[in-house]
């Protein structure tokens, strides 16, 4: 296994190649590292799998470079869907939509719907480029950490996840710290209205400018199976709970005009929604790193980002 910092155009060819000789490739996007194999290389695929120790039911999202590529791996698109992808691609959404033949079981999670993005990161858009030069189609890539654990959002957080379950010919790219900080927005769009099924940075707001026809994730009675929706997920090691204070030793987390309860540790303090997206894993990461077995954490209110906020620290709080 490889890290290579700041990766240049050659580097990028070379980590192309890797993926299509079926070596695993963690890379940057604007969300959080991902775990890329190539999307149709079953035996690759399937080291995803294990290791991250995920369930195999458990749907994996490709990662495309344009909105050309689109209708290799799905069918029937709405056009709102159309519209979605023209407006928010590249960039944080993922789009539920049915799938072609192209998009096996191995993938889907025997699903009859695929999971497809366009990453904003530049790293990431070269290397999905580079791999489709060489025949590829698309790079199947959650998030390059152990399953049901803190999403890294630096190299050295894949490393720290995941360097004892990588082998030779696998390689992290190092493309610097991810821009937002958490999950894509995953939209349902196999039916003639769309449910939000994972909130993210494109939030409801933005994606009512474009359609109305949006219902409410609690809406939705498609019971399909996306990465994030359980209920205890990017949990770390310590006990993370809901409150305004904490206890001395105790990690803390709360915007900035929070003030740091007595005898706490601060773990991050955000001055806005976007930061606290940006700084939320790491800060989780640093609880850990500092052994702490308890963190506090005081949700943000109001819309838009920050219930993409909240539903990241409700599944945390399920944690161990």
């Amino acid at each position: 296994m490889e890290i290579i910092n700041n990766p240049t155009q050659v580097e990028i060819k070379k980590a192309a190649q890797a993926l299509k000789e079926g070596h695993l490739v963690a890379f940057p996007t604007e969300t959080v590292y991902g775990l890329g194999a190539d999307a149709t290389n079953e035996k690759a695929v399937n080291r995803v799998y294990s290791v991250k120790g995920r369930p195999t039911d458990h749907p994996l999202i490709v990662h495309i470079s344009s909105i050309n590529q689109l209708d290799k791996w799905a069918v029937d698109i709405p056009e709102y869907a159309i519209k979605l992808a023209e407006e928010f691609w590249p960039g944080p959404m993922t789009l539920i939509l049915k799938r072609s033949e192209i998009a096996k079981d191995f993938i889907t999670g025997s699903q009859e719907n695929i999971g497809l993005r366009v990453p904003s990161h530049l790293v990431a858009l070269e290397l999905l480029s580079e791999f489709e030069k060489l025949g590829g189609f698309g790079i199947a890539a959650p998030s390059a950490n152990r399953f049901g654990a803190v999403s890294p959002t630096t190299a050295d957080a894949v490393f720290e996840e995941l360097a004892t379950y990588l082998t030779s010919g696998d390689l992290i790219l190092d493309g610097g710290n991810s821009e937002i900080g958490i999950e894509s927005t995953i939209i349902d769009c196999t039916s003639s209205k769309l449910s939000i099924l994972r909130p993210g940075a494109v939030t409801y707001e933005m994606l009512a400018n474009i359609v109305n026809e949006i219902i409410d994730r609690s809406l939705n009675i498609n019971k399909i199976r996306a990465p994030g929706l359980l209920k205890k997920h990017y949990s770390p090691k310590a006990k993370v709970a809901l409150s305004d204070t904490a206890e001395p030793g105790e990690g803390f987390i709360a915007m900035a005009n929070i003030k740091t309860p007595v005898g706490s540790i601060r773990l991050a303090t955000p001055s806005t929604l976007e930061e606290f997206a940006h700084v939320f894993y790491s800060g989780l990461r640093l609880g850990d790193q500092k052994g702490l077995s308890s963190i506090k954490v005081l949700c943000p209110i109001g819309e838009g980002l920050a219930i993409a906020i909240r539903d990241r620290v409700s599944k945390a709080t399920l944690g161990k």
